[in-house]
């Protein structure tokens, strides 16, 4: 016999590629807020989804100026100046580099 069930949302699964330490340390935090590894990684995904989507929407000239007023508040002081910057990065390619 075949079942269908029409307008019903089917759950699909997905792959998740975990190392053991890492499966366990998620398995326990699931086990103390008394929900199943899914569960938790469900609820895990949908609050950074909400977060993300709490972001505020760039669309307009006021919101841009908003937006690095905001920055400016939190992080006081100048930005170093651009060879400083270029330096820093490749810095941090060459330790990349090196780690390959």
């Amino acid at each position: 016999m075949i079942i269908y069930h029409v307008g019903a949302t089917m759950a699909e699964r997905i792959h998740l590629v975990l190392d053991g330490a890492e499966k366990e340390r998620y398995r326990q935090l699931a086990v103390r807020a008394g929900q199943s590894l899914s569960e938790w990684l469900r609820e895990a995904a949908q609050e950074k989804a909400a977060a993300a989507g709490a972001a505020p929407a760039l669309d307009s000239a006021e919101a841009l100026g908003s937006f690095f007023a905001a920055c400016d508040a939190r992080e006081p002081g100048r930005e170093p100046d651009w060879e400083v910057q270029r330096e820093l990065i490749e810095a941090s390619l060459a330790r990349g580099a090196a780690e390959a």
